[in-house]
């Protein structure tokens, strides 16, 4: 089989434990991208929380944001955006507070991020892993109009499971998934990454066959079962290695360079 694009997650994925970038990764982005073949950042995080990569690593590639509401090109240029609105957003953050869920929230929109304490050491955990910096604010910090890519719950790891649930039960018109045992993403309806890769192949005329993946979490399911070659990281929940099968090394012991290395895409 002939591969034409690579799509890869961020957290547990693209980086290891100390959140960087292994040498034999960033060998292999570079390699792909000198056969001009596509490597894509798909992940939870907004822009500004990949920016300081690009920097880091001088490299520069597509990159799907908050799991598909927002899609960017090499060149910066938004390709596709599909936020919730203000009000939908107030009535989620109502809810969070009145329920007294286990958890604190996080608004994101474009390269915004707004919480309601920096101080939290979960945001400020947050903030040194991204290399980004929130302001503290609501909803109405936001101008008139704008529109919400993702809000983020950071919660108690016993409860994570419970709190994903009634979030789902209370708003059907979203999309809600765990990205790990401490986060939930939620986002508009029918926002995915197994959506955002096909809308990327359907643009660039690229057969969903011939395309590769690697993910690590509950919110990578979807896009790693659309594409012809998935690539689950060994340090994967163990119901998602029974699910996906194909299992390549971790994220912290060169799992993509031997993904694409056992495909024939890196040497």
């Amino acid at each position: 089989m002939t591969y034409k694009i690579v799509f890869c997650d961020v957290d547990g994925t693209l980086l290891n434990k100390e959140h960087r970038l292994l040498d034999s990764t960033l060998k292999s982005i570079k390699a792909l991208q000198e056969k001009n073949l596509p490597f894509v950042i798909v992940t939870a995080r907004g822009p500004s929380g990949i920016y300081p990569i690009f920097k880091r690593y001088k490299f520069v590639c597509p990159m799907v944001c908050f799991s598909g509401g927002l899609i960017i090109d090499y060149n910066g240029q938004v390709l596709y955006s599909n936020g919730f609105t203000k009000g939908t957003a107030k009535k989620l953050i109502n809810f969070i507070e009145k329920e007294n869920l286990d958890c604190t929230w996080n608004i994101y929109s474009m390269d915004t991020w707004i919480v309601k304490d920096r101080a939290d050491e979960r945001v400020a955990r947050e903030e040194s892993i991204v290399e980004a910096q929130a302001s503290e604010g609501d909803v109405d910090s936001l101008p008139e109009g704008a529109e919400i890519g993702k809000i983020l719950c950071m919660c108690n790891p016993a409860h994570t499971v419970e709190i994903e649930n009634r979030l789902k039960k209370e708003f059907p018109c979203l999309s809600i998934v765990r990205s790990s045992d401490i986060l939930i993403e939620i986002m508009n309806k029918n926002i995915s990454k197994g959506e955002s890769i096909e809308f990327l192949c359907k643009k660039w005329d690229i057969d969903i066959k011939e395309t590769v993946a690697f993910g690590d979490h509950f919110n990578d399911l979807e896009m790693l079962e659309k594409v012809g070659k998935p690539f689950l990281m060994e340090n994967a929940p163990k119901e998602l290695k029974e699910r996906i099968g194909n299992v390549t090394f971790s994220n912290n012991a060169d799992g993509i360079y031997h993904g694409l290395k056992q495909i024939g895409l890196v040497d």
